[in-house]
């Protein structure tokens, strides 16, 4: 009897069946070789979304202690579209180093432990890296082409909520928050924070929500095969035609003809036989063979 069939008789059929669809998803591609460790500490494992995490946080714990101290730093490193456009290309990664602490930054942190380590465990790490360094570097990136018509500036994006949506991508029946499935979770996120910059006027916030997002969930759906990349084949240059004239039968058989009375002639009575004339004719005869079997060269 199935696991799926033991459950309904005992009243749980759904529960089970949810968690079902959360091994198939898990099963995926099979288990990744490069789920290893990055580090230990202490003889405990530490995985690269660890490693963000304790970056982050580090630098946040600098940003509260020097306070005002540090403001010239902090602007130094932030995202300005005009900046990077003026040569400044450093900003493009150091514009989410630097965070203020609360309880939003607090709540980042472990949305990118929590779906971030089952990511990793999923993809392995060199794929979760260019999951995570896709949704860092997606939204400069845009916003500097966003610049080039209307100066934009940024500071401080871990990029959690994207590393959700891809988590959600993936594990869509999972539970996360109180029973809810991680779909409607990250809809009903995607849904607050698009209305919250709808109602401030913040078409840079919207912006950032649509890039990484939508960069995050196309990442996973390439990965499990349901996108692919579109093709670009370069037009091939199509083989020059040479025209052959065709030969003219009469010409060819009357070619023919003379060669093999000639040749019977020199046969029957030796090649010292022709004359100078019949040489000449022999030759020309031949050629004119040669040339109709070689294409007309």
């Amino acid at each position: 009897m199935s696991r799926l069939t033991a459950c309904s008789e005992a009243g749980r059929g759904t529960a089970c069946a949810r968690k079902g669809r959360m091994n198939e998803y898990r099963d995926w591609g099979g288990v990744s070789d490069e789920h290893r460790p990055v580090t230990y500490w202490r003889g405990y494992p530490i995985h690269a979304c660890h490693l963000i995490v304790i970056v982050y946080c580090t630098l946040m714990v600098g940003v509260a202690v020097s306070g005002p101290a540090i403001e010239g730093v902090v602007d130094a490193l932030g995202f300005s579209s005009a900046k990077v456009l003026s040569g400044q290309l450093w900003r493009l990664v150091t514009y989410g180093l630097l965070n203020q602490p609360g309880l939003g930054f607090a709540l980042d942190m472990l949305m990118i432990v929590w779906f971030g380590r089952e990511l990793e465990r999923l993809f392995g790490l060199r794929l979760f890296l260019w999951l995570y360094a896709g949704i860092y570097l997606v939204p400069p990136m845009v916003l500097t082409a966003v610049g080039l018509a209307h100066p934009t500036v940024l500071f401080g994006q871990p990029g959690a909520l994207a590393l959700f949506i891809a988590f959600a991508t993936q594990f869509p029946g999972m539970p996360v928050f109180f029973s809810l499935l991680a779909q409607w979770a990250a809809l009903i996120l995607v849904g607050i924070f698009a209305l919250m910059a709808l109602a401030a006027r913040d078409w840079t916030a919207l912006i950032l929500l649509a890039s990484t997002c939508g960069y995050a969930h196309g990442f996973v759906r390439y990965q499990q095969g349901g996108w692919s990349l579109p093709e670009f084949r370069l037009p091939r240059r199509r083989p020059k035609l040479r025209s052959v004239p065709r030969p003219d039968p009469e010409e060819s058989g009357t070619d023919i003809s003379e060669m093999d009375s000639l040749l019977d002639k020199i046969a029957r009575t030796g090649l010292g036989s022709l004359t100078t004339e019949e040489r000449a004719r022999l030759e020309t005869a031949r050629k004119n063979l040669m040339r109709r079997r070689g294409g007309g060269r």
